[in-house]
């Protein structure tokens, strides 16, 4: 993106200024010239040290050293030859046994089947199947039930649960019933993505009355799968709890230039007509095998040479992981063409999900702000495929104040990973551990929180090498979110020619080519282009259908019982790995030059259309603070309630005053000090949530009149005692802040035996000058 292009204010900031069309492609053609520069230096440095690697490696050899050296080094590597090609006939035999299995889930764990979505009123080829917990874990059927939705995105189901340690494993461990939401690998005929969002809120039902006692199961979106929770959370809101959201792409437009480059996808193609394209060609079924090539697209080196390179290079110990990834990243699963054309026309290029014009029905649209329960977000700095740019963005979009997030009552979470790419939030073991683990472990915490933005960041300790974790919420406000756009996201408005480009393209495809494609193509094409897509191609072609590869299995079975040693620190090795370097930094170097050269064509075409083009008439403001129906509900219950009420109503109004960060060791501390003496842990987890929502909504319009009708709350002397005992309590364990501290007089006073009438808050009126703004206090620590 230019800074042509970031002096164009976004929609919501008014009318853009007038831009010279000259001005934009001459930046434009400027930050090409640049990013090519940078991409030379790189290659150029990676050359460099891979060159002064080899150097420092030589050493000068006598002739029978050099001799034995050469010998031992093209003895491993032709025995390494051997292996690398028998690992890849045993991925196609794998492959083969996978499709004649019918292509089942990849979980690591037994499952059995608890509901066919295939049998449902409106079918799909979905189905529930509940996880049956290992030899050594005991789940306990009253605690909160977990549900994941894997995405459906060319792949299969089971990266949630593809090893021990993954999020079925951490849910597991912690006690809790497991359940996955799965998928067969062929469409029902004419099912469409509401009829799936329906079929996976039937599931929730399913999995609630099966465990009642803790509320609603919590829900887990892996990828494209977290947007289909958060279309269920839309659609039915009374059936989903909490929402964790795991690299998931909501904000499809998001991004930054120079590291995003599948967001120009959809512009660069003309939009979505490709897809029905696809599809027509596929006989009316479209071919999962098209979106992982888009992924592989994305980095060459490691597609065409990087991950063939480290399984040749350590054949002795990875061809185990390298075969167990290949069985999923290899299963292609197919959509019909309703679905894929929905899915790129309100998300890929419409971008319509968070701005409410994702229909489900006609006239009816997905509304994430209808969502009640808490959301978690994990992104990744590292990932290059949901950016966290695309996973946040839509809170802005849904919410454009802190005051309109609060006044709806959602409480947001976001979990930001510094380096993991996408796949690693779904698949490493570390990560499990310790960010999903943690998740776990917060999510009763965060159903206790007030309505707002929260940061979440795993603090690590290690004690005599095991680690410990604490997790840290700090409060943000959405205006905060701009920090992670470099344009404060006026590099998007491109996009939106993008989509009047796609609908009127696909209008011309329905119009004058499908009639004949749909006609002359019949579904048994479709399954033979399929079979000879390369990507199937390069498995079935090496495995033992291949006559010519017969001997290659004994040939292998030889050289693993004979296998040669060789000098790693020798030259030979050496040129192997400078060799390597070189390879990997020449991709590198063509997929930096490709991505730029993308990019400026990109603004190139759309930047002049989006100057050029009218405004469109904003759309009607939403109902926002004291005018929406959650903020009248709370405020007409301002006197209403009981002990629990009141109880949350005075930490609330405490917290309010000290800092804006929370810690979930000082929330088990509190716990333990009163938990159960407060009375949200007896409730339901949906009702106490409720109470929590409400009374931060009342301390958060109202704070005076908060604390005013607080004794009303507490009529009896008894309850007014023991709510101000269990406060004492609490200040015995917890640091406050002065201006908390000069709340407790208030509650003193006010929670008297006979208060005095008509009393005001002229502490917490003073206080209210010095409040800090959220992200900005100082860090309150529990006593340990």
């Amino acid at each position: 993106m230019t800074d042509a292009q970031a002096s164009h204010p976004s929609p919501a900031a008014g009318k853009p200024a007038p831009v010279s069309l000259l001005a934009v492609q001459a930046r434009v053609a400027e930050v090409y010239q640049n990013r090519c520069a940078s991409a030379a230096r790189t290659y150029l440095d990676a050359v460099g040290a891979a060159g002064r690697d080899w150097l420092d490696a030589s050493r000068p050899l006598t002739p029978m050293e050099a001799w034995r050296d050469a010998a031992t080094y093209w003895s491993d590597f032709g025995q390494r030859t051997l292996l690398f090609w028998d690992t890849l006939r045993q991925r196609g035999n794998n492959w083969l046994e996978h499709e004649e299995a019918g292509k089942p889930p990849l979980l690591a764990f037994d499952y059995e089947i608890v509901a066919d979505a295939r049998t449902f009123a409106r079918p799909v080829n979905y189905a529930l199947v509940r996880i049956e917990a290992p030899p050594g874990i005991r789940t306990d059927p009253d605690r909160r039930a977990y549900v994941i939705i894997d995405p459906r995105a060319g792949h299969g189901p089971g990266i949630g649960g593809f090893k021990a340690d993954s999020e079925v494993g951490v849910a597991l461990r912690a006690g809790h019933p497991v359940y996955v939401v799965i998928f067969f690998p062929e469409p029902v005929s004419g099912q469409t993505l509401a009829d799936v969002a329906r079929a996976e809120a039937e599931f929730l039902r399913i999995v609630g009355t099966r465990h009642r006692t803790r509320g609603k199961p919590v829900v887990v979106g892996n990828c494209q799968g977290g947007w289909a929770a958060m279309l269920v959370g839309a659609l039915d809101p009374d059936c989903a709890g909490p929402i964790v959201v795991n690299g998931a792409p909501m904000s499809y437009w998001a991004g930054n230039d120079a590291e995003n480059p599948m967001r120009y996808a959809g512009g660069m193609l003309g939009g979505s007509w490709t897809a029905s394209l696809a599809s027509d060609l596929g006989g009316g079924t479209f071919d999962g095998a098209y979106l992982v090539e888009n992924f592989e697209y994305l980095n060459p080196a490691n597609t065409y040479f990087g991950k063939s390179y480290n399984l040749f290079a350590k054949i002795d110990t990875e061809p185990e992981r390298y075969l167990e990834f290949e069985r999923w990243w290899g299963g292609y699963f197919l959509m019909n063409r309703e679905e894929i054309r929905w899915i790129v026309d309100n998300l890929f290029v419409g971008n319509k999900l968070a701005g409410g014009g994702a229909e489900w029905s006609a006239g009816h649209a997905f509304d994430l702000r209808a969502i009640r329960s808490p959301i978690i977000l994990f992104a990744s700095l590292g990932d290059n495929i949901t950016p966290p740019q695309q996973a946040f963005n839509w809170v802005a979009d849904v919410y454009p104040t802190t005051e309109e997030l609060k006044a709806n009552g959602q409480v947001i979470v976001g979990l930001m990973h510094r380096s993991i790419g996408h796949l690693g939030i779904f698949v490493s073991a570390g990560v499990a551990r310790k960010e999903h683990a943690q998740i776990i472990d917060l999510l009763e915490y965060i159903e206790h929180l007030p309505p707002g933005l929260y940061g979440m960041q795993v603090e690590e300790q290690r004690t005599n090498g095991a680690a410990r974790y604490d997790v840290v919420l700090t409060e943000h406000r959405v205006e905060d979110l701009q920090r992670l756009q470099k344009y404060a996201r006026k590099d998007e408005i491109p996009f939106s020619a993008v989509e009047k480009v796609s609908e009127l393209n696909a209008s011309l495809y329905e119009t004058f080519v499908h009639p004949i494609l749909g006609a002359l193509v019949p579904p048994e094409s479709g399954r033979l282009a399929r079979a000879f897509h390369p990507l199937r191609v390069r498995r079935w072609a090496i495995s033992d259908l291949n006559p010519w590869l017969a001997p290659l299995e004994g040939w292998a079975a030889l050289a693993r019982a004979h296998r040669a040693e060789r000098d790693e620190a020798g030259p030979s090795a050496a040129a192997e790995r400078l060799l390597a370097a070189e390879t990997t930094a020449a991709w590198d170097l063509y997929r930096q030059v490709r991505d730029a050269a993308v990019e400026n064509l990109f603004y190139t075409v759309y930047a002049p259309m989006s100057v050029l083009a009218p405004e469109e008439a904003p759309a009607p403001a939403k109902p926002a603070g004291r005018d929406g129906a959650f903020v009248r509900e709370a405020l007409a219950r301002i006197a209403e309630g009981g002990f629990t009420e009141a109880a949350v109503r005075a930490a609330l109004l405490a917290a309010r005053l000290g800092t804006h960060e929370r810690r979930l060791s000082t929330f088990k501390r509190m716990r333990e000090l009163v938990g159960h003496d407060v009375g949200l842990l007896d409730l339901p987890a949906g009702e106490a949530s409720h109470v929590v929502r409400l009374q931060a909504c009342i301390v958060e319009q109202e704070p005076e009149r908060a604390l005013e009708t607080l004794p009303r709350l507490v009529p009896g002397a008894g309850e007014r005692r023991r709510l101000l005992g269990l406060l004492e309590r609490l200040m015995g364990h917890i640091d406050l802040e002065p201006e908390q501290r000069a709340l407790m007089p208030e509650f003193r006073r006010l929670l008297a035996p006979e208060p005095p009438p008509g009393t005001a808050s002229a502490a917490l009126a003073a206080s209210r000058a010095t409040r800090r703004p959220p992200g900005r206090g100082k860090p309150q620590r529990a006593h340990r």
